[in-house]
């Protein structure tokens, strides 16, 4: 079956079907969501239309529908009525305060998760390793890096470092079947974590595996953890830009100082009304 792209909408450029294709709608949202996470089509823009789309891959509007319903789901797409179809910015709310694992943040986007481990070798810790875990002298460490994928796209690049005498188990993990995120949260009980986020470029490394350019921008997330004062791991996510948000909601402290004062004035009052009624009983 040939497939016709409308001129306005070149970037979408889906191939010819085969026997072997996946069904229709699905071919769509692999197309749609791949410009998506390319970052070919950022946050924001105008997706095509559904007629649009209808032309381009020769099949019926209802098929079109379908195939966006399922990409609105998954979180990728917001459908606005009579406006058109929208690309939408992932939300983390809880990035912040949680250690969380990839595979659940691309999961609720509503695709598969599959990470591949770049590297991994036992080493003494140098300097950068140092500064980054808090040591005051070179120790042996695990340098692992992994890049996780949602879908067919790379999602996130992971560049890590473990403090071997934190995690003596850690020695023999290869990380070939578990991340070394799960790994860590199933084998240490850690009792302290920081976030420090930053916009950055990503380096010659991650922009490499990422597929993107070392000048785009990104998201960066680098997380210490300690288990009782004992550092035991530096990592740092390296997301495009595009990719992801991180989201938090909070009161000005003056609004949460004024409302312990009204609790306890009300309950100041509510005390002394009790004290008064009883008296005159």
């Amino acid at each position: 079956m040939s497939v016709i792209t409308p001129v306005r909408h070149a970037s979408l450029r889906p191939r010819r079907a085969t026997a072997t294709d996946r069904s229709l709608h699905q071919r769509i949202m692999h197309d749609v969501r791949s410009q998506i996470l390319s970052g070919h089509w950022r946050p924001g823009k105008q997706i095509p239309f559904e007629v649009d789309l209808a032309l381009a891959y020769d099949c019926s509007r209802m098929t079109v529908n379908k195939a966006l319903t399922e990409l609105a789901h998954a979180g990728l797409i917001e459908r606005r009525r009579r406006a058109g179809s929208f690309v939408r910015t992932p939300k983390d709310r809880a990035a912040l305060l949680e250690i969380r694992d990839l595979r659940e943040d691309v999961e609720a986007l509503g695709l598969p998760y599959r990470f591949v481990r770049l590297a991994r070798r036992r080493t003494m810790a140098a300097a950068v390793d140092c500064a980054r875990l808090g040591l005051t002298t070179p120790t042996p460490v695990i340098r692992v890096s992994c890049l996780h994928f949602a879908g067919d796209e790379p999602y996130c690049h992971e560049d890590r470092v473990i403090h071997q005498a934190a995690v003596p188990p850690v020695d023999t993990a290869l990380f070939d079947t578990v991340a070394p995120g799960p790994w860590l949260v199933a084998h240490v009980p850690w009792t302290d974590a920081e976030h420090r986020i930053v916009a950055d470029q990503p380096g010659a490394t991650a922009a490499a595996h990422l597929g993107i350019k070392s000048t785009t921008p990104c998201l960066v997330i680098e997380r210490n953890t300690w288990r009782q004062g004992m550092p035991v791991t530096h990592v740092r996510f390296t997301y495009p830009g595009h990719l992801r948000q991180l989201i938090a909601r909070f009161a000005p402290v003056a609004s949460v100082a004024a409302g312990r004062k009204d609790v306890a004035q009300r309950a100041t009052s509510t005390e002394r009304a009790a004290k008064a009624a009883k008296h005159r009983e």
